[in-house]
């Protein structure tokens, strides 16, 4: 059993009280779920609510990130070794399987696994056997499968890059979670938490809130990095702000930010790279405001000139993207 309590999703918006009914429904069942989202949305806060909700909550919930061990390893890891099963194995080890014995376990990153091991993955769900690396004897074991990605699994079963039977057990219901962009009525009340937190590891008497601005421009920001971008950006303001006594008007949303920055011959060349629609365009009318304002030396007329916009619509686009007052969106 996990020594430690389950963190809440916090949050009020509709997309988020759909969500989280759907755990509450998912949760008493035994069966496998897929929870798909962004990186940053809390598909790992998914998982503990499904565990702690379910009958299955004073049993083991194991966690392992699929994407951060090697192949070889993470087969030891997830199946357990017998003594002799390779160089160094000089003991049995009891695997992950094993260890969530009548709990659950959750597989994040579950679409970077080998082909090899999503066979010994189909078989565990479908029959609850398996062998430990140089073993001989069966094993079974109750446990019950929440994998998680940031993949379109879909996709990468088309291209034969992951196992359409695998999916298909994986997948007894999918739980998309909402990016924070979609949350905007959320980014407040999240804001205030950590900020609240934030204040008191700084050992603030009270967290003096936010001025009416840089509610604005976090509220403006489109938080690619989601929820934990959101954190990072709270926490990091206001240790820089440093006036327990005054609200905190100046975020930093780019903790590189510097007119010593080292960049590239080739900055002002515009490269989107991989992303949705809305990310896209978001970065590409980033790069046309930093360049105009970066030739003109930050005047914010000559550069609303130079794009063919009056003053008044170039101040509207910097606000949408964060770019009033010092501050930066994260860098794409």
């Amino acid at each position: 059993m996990s020594d430690r309590a389950p963190q809440r999703l916090l949050g009020e918006s509709p997309v988020l009280a759909d969500l989280l009914d759907r755990v509450s429904d998912l949760a008493p069942l035994n069966r496998p779920v897929l929870v798909i989202g962004e990186r940053g949305t809390g598909k790992e806060l998914v998982a503990e609510r499904l565990h702690y909700l379910s009958s299955r909550w004073q049993q083991p919930l194991i966690k392992v990130n699929c994407a951060a061990i090697s192949e070889s390893l993470l087969d030891a890891d997830l199946f357990g070794y017998e003594p002799g099963a390779f160089t160094g194995a000089n003991r049995t080890h009891i695997g992950r399987f094993e260890r969530a014995h009548e709990g659950t376990l959750f597989l994040d990153e579950v679409g970077t696994m080998s082909a090899p091991l999503q066979e010994k993955l189909l078989r565990l769900i479908e029959y609850g056997e398996f062998e430990r690396l140089g073993g001989q004897k069966t094993l079974t074991v109750d446990v019950r499968i929440v994998a998680a990605t940031n993949e379109d699994l879909p996709r990468l079963a088309n291209t034969d890059h992951f196992r359409r039977d695998l999916l298909d057990r994986l997948a007894f219901d999918v739980l998309t979670l909402p990016p924070l962009r979609a949350r905007q009525g959320d980014i407040r009340l999240l804001a205030e938490q950590f900020a609240i937190q934030m204040s008191s590891e700084l050992g603030w008497s009270v967290f003096p809130g936010f001025t009416d601005s840089a509610l604005e421009t976090l509220s403006q920001h489109p938080f690619f990095g989601n929820v934990r971008e959101l954190k990072n950006v709270v926490e990091r303001s206001l240790y820089r702000w440093g006036h327990e006594d005054e609200p905190v008007d100046q975020l930093v949303l780019d903790p590189f930010d510097s007119p010593w920055r080292p960049r590239a011959e080739s900055d002002d060349d515009v490269s989107l790279g991989d992303g949705d629609f809305v990310e896209q365009v978001a970065r590409f009318e980033i790069s046309l405001l930093e360049a105009a304002l970066m030739r003109h030396d930050r005047h914010q007329g000559k550069a609303a000139e130079a794009l063919g916009m009056t003053y008044h619509q170039f101040r509207s686009q910097l606000r949408k993207h964060g770019l009033i007052g010092g501050t930066r969106p994260k860098s794409h």
